[in-house]
């Protein structure tokens, strides 16, 4: 009777079990599909005598019910398996994984161009992979000059032909990037399409050994402003705004003069000692002052080797290394430290950040 068949099959759901999802599903096929067990039973219902429909009916109902919810909970713990499974990642650490921080040159670098920016000056980049002629040629290096010497720059390849200024080389400094903006922002008779107002952030690569003082890898930050009229009086204007919020409100600066290919005049700045406050230390050698950063107004011969007429534009260009600016701040001693990776070193910065 069908009565004697829900009953064995009521019996054989409260004892299902299944070794994996697979099985699962194969129960779910023998039991609730359209050609299965419980289905079969609702086809032979119109079969049943009319003073038993209710009852077999009720049955049926409780049966399929059953069958639904055992094989729901068997799919549950099988998913709930796979997904514990795949949180546990074996090749993880035991120990917690910390929340990290923003690197020390992260910080700085940040910082300068925070401080250029609300001064007006707009973030540019270039590839670090360069030709001869955006980091040398166009920045009034000579063809002879020690820069280019395979001794101070990494060179990618060298034009067979002794042609320097189709070598391909790793760039010793930001200042390509001036170069491609200026090429970029110039009419063909030499008028800019508008102001140049940039600053420059990247890394650069230079041949030296690597020691506590020097790297053969560091980062810059430079700065270019082309426009009519420009003074070496809005240089000194801008710098000195520059170390005073980066430096502290007392801070004072100096310029004395120096010498670069793409500048003339040329200038280093020193800022007051902000540890002594000037009266001499240890850290200033006593003088009490810092160097900090190369500065100048742009030659004429960079402005025309970049297409840009010198008799009508003048500009101001300078230039910081991070690292140089980012040891003034935190007093780091050791330039290795800052590409080792060593967690302890910068912890020290989660404060900072």
């Amino acid at each position: 009777m069908i009565l004697d068949k829900i009953d064995e099959l009521l019996k054989e759901v409260q004892a299902l079990s299944a070794k994996n999802a697979d099985e699962v599903e194969q129960l779910r096929l023998k039991y609730l599909s359209k050609k299965g067990e419980i289905t079969a039973l609702m086809n032979d219902f119109r079969n049943v005598a009319a003073d038993q429909k209710k009852t077999v009916g009720m049955k049926i109902n409780e049966l399929k019910t059953m069958a639904q919810e055992r094989i729901n909970k068997l799919r549950e713990e099988f998913e709930a398996q796979e997904g514990e499974g795949e949180a546990i990642d074996l090749t993880r650490t035991p120990y917690p994984i910390q929340l990290g921080t923003r690197h020390p040159l992260t910080i700085v670098t940040n910082e300068i161009i925070d401080i250029f920016s609300r001064m007006g000056f707009v973030l540019a980049d270039g590839p670090e992979v360069e030709d001869d002629m955006h980091v040398f040629t166009k920045m009034n290096f000579a063809a002879d000059h020690p820069a280019r010497d395979m001794q101070d720059t990494f060179f990618v390849s060298q034009h067979p032909d002794g042609d320097v200024t189709k070598n391909i080389l790793l760039r010793s400094h930001t200042s390509s990037v001036q170069a491609r903006i200026m090429e970029q922002m110039h009419t063909e008779d030499g008028k800019l399409t508008q102001p140049i107002r940039v600053i420059c952030p990247g890394r650069v690569y230079r041949n030296e050994a690597i020691t506590a003082r020097a790297h053969c890898f560091f980062h810059q930050v430079e700065g270019l402003y082309i426009d009519k009229d420009v003074s070496f009086t809005d240089l000194k204007q801008v710098l000195l705004s520059f170390a005073k919020e980066m430096f502290g409100a007392d801070t004072k600066i100096r310029l004395r003069p120096s010498y670069f290919p793409f500048t003339e005049p040329s200038a280093e700045m020193d800022i007051s000692c902000f540890i002594c406050g000037g009266e001499g230390c240890g850290f200033c050698k006593h003088t009490g002052w810092v160097e900090i950063l190369g500065c100048g107004m742009v030659d004429p011969n960079v402005l025309e080797l970049c297409g840009i007429d010198s008799k009508i534009y003048s500009g101001y260009a300078f230039g910081m290394g991070v690292e140089r600016i980012t040891n003034l701040k935190y007093r780091v001693n050791d330039l290795r430290l800052f590409s080792e990776n060593d967690t302890r070193f910068l912890r020290e910065f989660e404060s900072a950040d």
